[in-house]
């Protein structure tokens, strides 16, 4: 996940080119932000919400988890109080969390988690302000 300005197609690109293989097929809805990803050579399936008798976490149901899910992690654990400036790495633990949520062997992240630490050189709140995406220069903190 990666915090983005706004939905436009300006900011969806360059996000969707970062994020995602040429090779996929993008399951979209018809949001007119993504109208321009076949000139990428991206394939895309779009699904009209709005035309459809089908709720949108019938037609999108990773997408409506990943977000409902957020939505109730950052109420939850966060009491809905997260600033912009720390927004990106909150979605970048989020995104973490999500990814080993069904994961058998969870009780080996505090064990990554020191040799992580033992590895990288120490993190200052300069990196951490924006999360990892905004510091391109900077290689070795990134997992």
């Amino acid at each position: 996940m990666r915090h983005i300005p706004d939905a436009s197609g300006a900011s969806l690109l360059p996000f969707i080119r970062d994020s995602i293989s040429p090779d996929a097929t993008l399951v979209t809805d018809a949001w007119k932000g993504y109208n321009q990803v076949g000139k990428d050579g991206y394939a895309r399936e779009i699904k009209n919400l709005s035309d459809s008798d089908d709720f949108a976490h019938v037609l999108m149901p990773g997408v409506h988890r990943l977000a409902s899910l957020l939505k109730r992690w950052i109420l939850g654990t966060h009491q809905g109080s997260v600033g912009g400036m720390h927004l990106q790495a909150y979605l970048e633990e989020y995104t973490f969390r999500f990814n080993r949520r069904n994961d058998r062997s969870c009780g080996l992240v505090f064990k990554r988690l020191i040799e992580y630490s033992l590895q990288t050189k120490p993190i200052t709140q300069e990196d951490i302000v924006g999360g990892y995406w905004n510091h391109d220069d900077d290689e070795e903190n990134v997992f």
